[in-house]
């Protein structure tokens, strides 16, 4: 049987699946941590070296896995992340700035309304140190090295999908994606090009960015096993799992569940503009045709079920989370705000702080607990009325994937919060599954998995509660 191996570089691990072109199969082959670096306060970093070897290793794995008979590498990928690198030898000039780092964010601040507005208009993106942009000056102005390679023509900068498909292609092949492209603040959403105007804001040389294809085209070949192997189907994370959930038509959306949370609203070939928030990006272009979508992004929601674990103790695992929050009937008053990092959309505060309140002598860990699941399904809600409110467009029902949503307490919630049903395949590897379609697309091949959709309709919800988690949401924003 020839197989795909679909390659996922997420935020804090790096995955590897096998897709059996012949049969439909699907299967995690390895799962590798990255580890974060923390220089300083709300400082981001990975070893982009750490990054590739794990990439590779993954790869390698999965090649072995599928004795060798694989028609093409997918690619699905963390975006905003910036890697810097030597054109000559490959090697990183510094650490990985991860999307999370807030490191730019005074100077992001700084920006006059009429430049935000000029952004904004131009990348569809609300100014803010999650973007690359900023990234790559802070990388110019701040770091020798990079500084110096600049001047000697030897830089190289891009998002993660860029450095990893260099690196696999010997360095033959300088390209990123148009997704991943588009969450730069450098990319322009109407003419599909970088803007020449926000390259010079930002003192940023075009020569220095990657080429950026279409995701049905072939990125470039690497040599593995001693065959040659198209690297095809490259896009980013978010954008992947829409098209992995089938969200292809205008008005179809998915909730994706990770480090953060994400919220994509596929709207065709319109772009939505809005004041409240949202984000209007490319979800992904084939057949030469683009299409949009409104997105939400929440910097962090599984960062709470992780805090609750490794620095407070509550749990052991993760999947604790469930049976606790279910031993109580309700999370009693307790409203938790993991803003860890800051709050992404709607509110765009990179100085707000994470908030646990409504404690009392009665509240236990399971209250907690329970409030943590439940602000996922809160800060949910709140993009989905939204969206809904910009689009002119009611839903019907949303698909979600990620981790958590193996939660069925979460995903029960989460339905009815959003008062819609909320559909859940079987396989949560959305993410990665995404770009294996994109990639069998590229390669002129059919998809055949099945969709397996288990379904949580709504029950009737508490407005009451959602609204005490919106006001603990104001009082986190100093």
């Amino acid at each position: 049987m020839s197989y795909i191996i679909g390659l996922d570089v997420g935020t804090t691990s790096v995955r590897s699946c096998v897709y059996g072109v012949d049969d439909g199969s699907f299967s995690i082959v390895r799962q590798k941590a990255v580890e974060q670096i923390y220089p300083h306060p709300d400082w981001v970093e990975e070893e982009a070296e750490e990054i590739y070897l794990s990439t590779y290793m993954c790869l390698t794995d999965a090649f072995d896995k599928a004795d060798g008979d694989v028609l093409g590498i997918s690619l699905t990928n963390m975006r905003e992340t910036v890697v810097c690198w030597d054109s000559v030898t490959g090697k990183p000039f510094y650490n990985a700035i991860i999307w999370q780092c807030r490191r730019t964010k005074d100077y992001c601040e700084s920006l006059p309304k009429e430049t935000k507005k000029l952004i904004y208009e131009k990348t569809g993106l609300v100014v803010d140190a999650y973007f690359s942009a900023s990234k790559i000056k802070y990388l110019i102005d701040n770091v020798p090295k990079v500084k110096e390679a600049l001047m000697a023509g030897r830089l190289r900068v891009g998002t993660v999908d860029s450095y990893i498909v260099y690196r696999l292609t010997g360095g033959r092949n300088f390209v990123t994606d148009i997704t991943n492209a588009s969450r730069t603040m450098l990319f322009n959403i109407h003419t599909l090009s970088y803007d020449e105007e926000l390259l010079s804001l930002f003192g940023i040389p075009r020569g220095i960015l990657p080429e950026v294809y279409d995701n049905d085209k072939i990125f470039g070949y690497t040599d593995l096993g001693g065959k040659t192997i198209p690297i095809a189907g490259v896009i980013g994370d978010q954008q992947s799992a829409l098209f992995g959930q089938n969200c292809l038509e205008q008005g179809s959306a998915k909730v994706t569940y990770g480090t953060g949370l994400f919220m994509l609203f596929n709207t065709g070939d319109k772009i939505c503009s809005t004041d409240s928030g949202l984000l209007s990006t490319i979800a992904y272009k084939v057949d030469g045709k683009v299409t949009y979508a409104l997105e939400g992004s929440v910097f962090n929601a599984g960062t709470a079920i992780q805090f609750l674990r490794d620095n407070l103790g509550m749990i052991t695992t993760a999947a604790e989370s469930e049976a606790l929050a279910r031993s109580v009937d309700s999370a009693d008053g307790v409203c938790f705000v993991p803003a860890f990092t800051g709050l992404g959309a709607p509110y765009w505060k990179s100085d707000a702080k994470g908030l646990i309140c409504g404690l009392t002598r009665g509240s236990t860990k399971a209250h907690v607990v329970r409030a943590a699941l439940e602000a996922m399904a809160y800060a949910a809600r709140e993009l989905f009325d939204i969206m809904q409110k910009e689009s002119d467009i009611a839903l019907d029902f949303v698909k979600a994937d990620g981790g958590a949503s193996e939660n069925k307490f979460l995903m029960q919630f989460q339905s009815d919060q959003l008062q819609v049903p909320v559909k859940v395949p079987a396989n949560k590897e959305a993410t990665v599954l995404g770009s294996v379609k994109m990639c069998l697309k590229a390669l002129g091949l059919n998809y055949k998995g099945e969709e397996n959709l288990s379904t949580f309709t709504p029950e009737p919800r508490d407005d009451e509660v959602y609204y005490r988690w919106l006001n603990a949401v104001k009082r986190c924003i100093f």
